[in-house]
């Protein structure tokens, strides 16, 4: 891909020269014809009436263009994409749908997010199932994350959580294999995959990848609009799975309005009224993305962009960076060696920020995060190096 081409990509984001943005992980930027989207699907509802039957037909056309065009990216079929609002309902249609029996086994790993542990120690408490935790922090520069995964099964096993991308390290697991070890355990085992990290990021077909559920949010590195995601559901396990949340988009009724059945497909788990005008900025956002190349070229790409700033920083002595060798994602967390690390890591992210250079601090590991897309531009990676070694080297 040309360094010309990505300049001129770049400029489809119009606030993006404003300021040197390396939160990726958290919040993507929009593109201008994400917003312009978001814009004129605002204006068509007013124009045509905001609860009209052309209302509920041109909401119903925004809800099927966006699970259709989420489905082509991901490698599934259409009717197995949940929309949602964020990663985390995704979870909780996932882990509360089971039939939690007293005695169940549930394994999580030592990196998942804190709202996917909250919904976990609410399950342990309402339904008495049991709990424990994989390590997997430790197979960061070494190790075996399958074996040790698949160590930690037992037979009593119901679901195992896990991230496609690990949040705070970067650290891709390798989910097929792991799939494929949970599978040779036990038939029972589900495996619900937290894919905030991953969507937008890896080349994905979750056909083949064969994970049960699979959560993720449309406004990281997709670049969408907040407040909008999904869920995929293998459609093998789906009768399985009861709904979490109901509404009116969920059941099925018959002439007198009444509920008679679910909805078939995704749509089982959908509520009622979502910021349906918003899908648009994800439409596009996605097709923005796939105006530059193909899932694995950008894929590629952001991976060369977090390999350079994994270099760089190798340059600075009082930084040490998580990963002895160059990041499989987009992800690079760092770590300062001087001084207390907590005041050390949240001023620096402070003082990054007066600059006009955004960055996250984690807690756990206590580390500094830098997020790298495949239009971050080595300038602005060289800016940010620069700017930590005269904060850290003063």
């Amino acid at each position: 891909m040309t360094f010309d081409r990505i300049l001129t990509h770049r400029q489809e984001f119009p606030f993006l020269d404003q300021y040197a943005y390396f939160n990726y992980g958290g919040q993507g930027l929009m593109s201008r014809r994400a917003l312009e989207a978001v814009t004129q699907a605002q204006e068509t509802l007013q124009r045509i009436a905001p609860f009209s039957q052309a209302a509920y037909d041109y909401s119903l056309q925004l809800t099927e263009d966006l699970r259709r065009t989420i489905a082509g990216e991901l490698g599934a079929p259409p009717d197995s994409i949940t929309l949602t609002e964020d990663t985390t309902v995704g979870c909780n249609i996932a882990l509360w749908g089971l039939d939690w029996q007293a005695g169940d086994h549930l394994l999580i790993t030592d990196c998942e997010h804190q709202g996917v542990l909250a919904i976990v120690q609410e399950l342990q408490h309402r339904f008495s199932i049991e709990v424990s935790v994989c390590p997997l922090l430790p197979t960061l520069n070494g190790g075996d994350p399958v074996t040790t995964l698949v160590s930690y099964l037992r037979p009593n096993t119901r679901m195992v959580v896990l991230s496609h991308v690990l949040w705070n390290t970067g650290q891709v697991l390798p989910l097929e294999p792991i799939v494929a070890g949970c599978r040779s355990h036990s038939d029972r085992v589900r495996i619900l995959v937290d894919a905030a990290q991953s969507v937008g990021v890896l080349p994905l077909n979750l056909t083949t990848l064969g994970a049960d559920y699979y959560a993720f949010t449309c406004h990281k590195w997709w670049c969408g609009s907040a407040g909008v995601g999904g869920l995929y559901v293998r459609p093998e396990v789906r009768e399985a799975l009861r709904p979490t949340f109901i509404g009116w988009r969920s059941i099925r009724t018959n002439a007198q309005g009444k509920p008679i059945a679910w909805e078939g497909g995704g749509k089982r788990y959908e509520v009622a009224t979502s910021a349906v005008l918003l899908y648009p900025g994800v439409t596009t956002a996605i097709q923005v993305q796939q105006s530059l190349g193909s899932a694995a070229e950008r894929y590629g790409m952001i991976c060369d962009r977090s390999r350079y700033l994994w270099e760089q920083l190798q340059t600075i002595p009082q930084v040490t960076t998580l990963r002895t060798t160059p990041p499989e994602s987009g992800l690079v967390s760092f770590q300062i060696t001087s001084g207390p690390q907590q005041a050390q890591h949240r001023g620096l992210v402070m003082g990054l920020e007066s600059q006009g250079i955004l960055v996250r601090l984690l807690l756990d590991p206590n580390c500094i995060r830098a997020c790298t897309h495949y239009f971050t531009t080595e300038a602005e990676i060289d800016r940010l190096v620069a700017e930590i070694g005269a904060i850290v080297g003063k």
